[in-house]
């Protein structure tokens, strides 16, 4: 397979540290590729990047770009950005002002993914999950894949694998509508919801971008137990974790706890196997569903993907485990939206029922701790958050996450609070990961189960608990 991309030259990214930057930079080194960035953040990825090869700025400004021009003056410069890089960006400014090549990160992935047969995962919610389980089932299946995705898979330990092989998968980001940039040998659509109101103005617009994905696809796997989904495409390659008549692939749970979730797996209505799925959680399952029929679509069999589906793990920040301090068990996920946090809720009540099974004489109560992320998705579901939120024993809401977003609705995490109150008298506002510290041993208790929320820097809450460098998250 001939990795090479069509693209020439060296590659400078703006912003080269964020989760789906630095997996396409990593990419581009491992075809071969000069690669240069800026980040005014340091942390693994960009030490990843720096120890490959990368040259790494620590400052976004000008000069920055007058020395890879001076560098690499008799090469194709291209510079990339993202849809968070805002035009005031010094960097981004001064390119602009040159007439040099910018290019949106989503055309060079685009350009990556030609030279594969690609399996493009699009959705909602649960993108990164299903993209790190299609990832580990095709290595382990084949060794012949590469994977490209928005998090950290534990069976490569990065965001990024990139060799010389047949199949690549990636994760599509629909945020900023360059989901129409892509064109896929199988597209995956996990589910449909209303998100990014910062971009989209109405389910349609959102619709509208899936079905060009959809139309750039040559073949479509699609969730069936998605209500949106199933109304707005048609596919013969469907999924259910519900259904099994009529439909392609359906893993129909039988026992579910904590650790497992078995089930009877169906193909075409026809009863294959029981199969034992080492991650629990039915939301977990449909992703897991979505990944084992991709790659029965590509011609794995079933007997070879039952023998290595105990080795999937989540990967990092989705319900995972950080540690334990004084008996108060603590959980990462990224849960952002209502419905993502509605899971993941659901996800933790399991593990304190049978905790609490066990050992009644010591129940454990679910603590949620949530960061908000962005004011616009903040004030487009304000009431979805209160709801789910409230469904936890006690709540501890910080300081919204404006992910470069102004807060030009002027609402705030005390107005939250406030709503939550009427719902679960048990919630408090706290300003960040430091007055959680302070407060710590206060505010929790031996046997609690602390389930952290966010999707922005509320995961260094462990590190710092710990007395330990931030840069580790």
């Amino acid at each position: 397979m001939n990795t090479k991309l069509i693209v020439k030259g060296h590659f400078h990214f703006i912003g080269i540290g964020g989760i789906g930057m630095s997996a396409i930079a990593m990419a581009l080194i491992k075809q071969g590729y000069s690669v240069s960035g800026s980040d005014l953040v340091k942390n693994k990825e960009t030490k990843k990047l720096k120890a490959l090869g990368a040259i790494i700025f620590e400052s976004q400004i000008k000069k920055n770009i007058d020395l890879v021009v001076s560098k690499f003056q008799n090469q194709t410069i291209n510079f990339v950005i993202s849809s968070a890089i805002k035009d005031e960006n010094e960097e981004l400014s001064y390119c602009k002002k040159n007439n040099l090549l910018i290019k949106h990160r989503s055309e060079i992935l685009a350009m990556i993914m030609k030279s594969y047969i690609s399996l493009s995962i699009a959705g909602s919610h649960g993108k990164t999950s299903t993209s790190t389980f299609l990832s580990t089932l095709l290595e382990l299946c084949t060794h012949n894949s590469s994977s490209i995705i928005g998090g950290i898979m534990p069976i490569y330990e990065s965001n990024a694998h990139i060799e010389n092989t047949k199949y690549l998968v990636t994760e599509i980001d629909e945020s900023d509508g360059t989901i129409n940039n892509y064109n896929s040998n199988i597209g995956i659509i996990i589910n449909i919801d209303f998100d990014h109101c910062d971009h989209y103005s109405n389910m349609d617009e959102i619709l509208s971008s899936f079905r060009k994905f959809a139309s750039n696809s040559e073949k479509l796997l699609i969730n069936y137990d998605c209500k949106i989904t199933r109304k707005n495409f048609k596919s013969n390659n469907q999924w259910s974790i519900k259904e099994k008549n009529n439909i392609a692939y359906a893993i129909i749970p039988k026992i579910i706890n904590k650790n497992q979730t078995v089930g009877e797996y169906f193909e075409h209505g026809n009863f294959i196997d029981i199969i034992n799925i080492p991650i629990p959680g039915l939301h977990n399952l449909s992703n897991i569903t979505a990944a084992i029929a991709a790659c029965r679509m590509i011609g794995v069999s079933f007997k070879t993907i039952k023998k290595n589906i105990e080795s999937l793990e989540l990967p990092k920040k989705r319900f995972e485990f950080r540690g334990e301090l004084d008996k108060r068990i603590i959980y990462d996920d990224y849960a952002h939206h209502p419905n993502e946090i509605k899971e993941t809720i659901n996800l933790a009540k399991l593990f304190i029922d049978d905790k609490n099974n066990s050992n009644k004489e010591q129940r454990g109560r679910l603590i949620a701790i949530f960061q908000p992320h962005r004011f616009t998705r903040v004030k487009q579901f304000i009431n979805e958050f209160v709801e789910e939120l409230s469904k936890a024993d006690i709540i501890y809401i910080t300081n919204i996450f404006g992910a470069g977003e102004k807060n030009i609705q002027n609402i705030d995490s005390q107005q939250i609070a406030n709503l939550i109150y009427k719902k679960n008298k048990n919630v408090i506002y706290l300003k960040d990961n430091y007055e959680i510290k302070d407060r710590f041993f206060k505010l929790t208790q031996k046997n609690d189960f602390i389930l952290n929320m966010g999707a922005g820097d509320c995961h260094n809450l462990w590190s710092i608990l710990n007395n330990k460098n931030t840069l580790s998250d």
